[in-house]
């Protein structure tokens, strides 16, 4: 039996595992599998730092688990016999502002670079956060959007547009924030 770690799951949007059979993922509850454990093929699964587990992330519900039992460990995950699931979450509002915040951070370095990112670029972002706030529709979304990309398109801030929609750059700095961001939700979860 391996020490408990502690470690990030997310769930579909349901709430249910992906393989479905036990319902809604339940917070308190302890899930168990039998050995022999695979990793990504048979265990109950898990990432120790937020980022790797928003990777593997088939949708927006996270979970904070403890791992235990036997434990395989991989670069950027665990698996387990046994995960105790200590809260759950819907994570959606967050990780859409996890995202406009690694975009800001790559226009930022965009401009510190001595390239300054395309307004279609931080009209996106900005645009993002008015969705949330439900200030603007889908459509005047799907706008800034696209012109964003028209941005990238056209060549003369192509990086940093990019950087803008993709908003998933790997780092400490990037887990640090989610992983704070994620923990805040405890507390809606309790």
């Amino acid at each position: 039996m391996a020490k408990p770690v502690k470690a990030w799951h997310f769930l579909k949007e349901n709430g249910r595992m992906r393989w479905g059979r036990e319902g809604k993922v339940k917070a308190g509850k302890v899930y168990r599998v039998k050995p022999p454990l695979v990793m990504c093929e048979h265990g109950l699964h898990g990432s120790v730092k937020a980022l790797d587990a928003l990777g593997y992330a088939p949708g927006p519900i996270v979970c904070r688990v403890e791992l235990s039992g036997e434990i395989l460990r991989d670069k950027d995950k665990l698996c387990a016999t046994e995960r105790k699931v200590l809260w759950v979450a819907d994570a959606t509002k967050t990780l859409h502002e996890f995202a406009c915040w690694c975009a800001e951070r790559a226009l930022k370095r965009e401009r510190k670079a001595g390239r300054e990112p395309a307004e279609a670029s931080w009209a996106a972002i900005a645009a993002k956060r008015m969705w949330l706030r439900g200030e603007i529709d889908d459509k005047e979304l799907a706008a800034a959007d696209g012109a964003a990309w028209a941005a990238w398109a056209a060549g003369a801030a192509g990086v940093a547009a990019w950087a803008a929609r993709a908003a998933w750059a790997a780092g400490a700095a990037q887990n640090r924030k989610l992983t704070r961001m994620l923990n805040a939700l405890k507390e809606l979860a309790g």
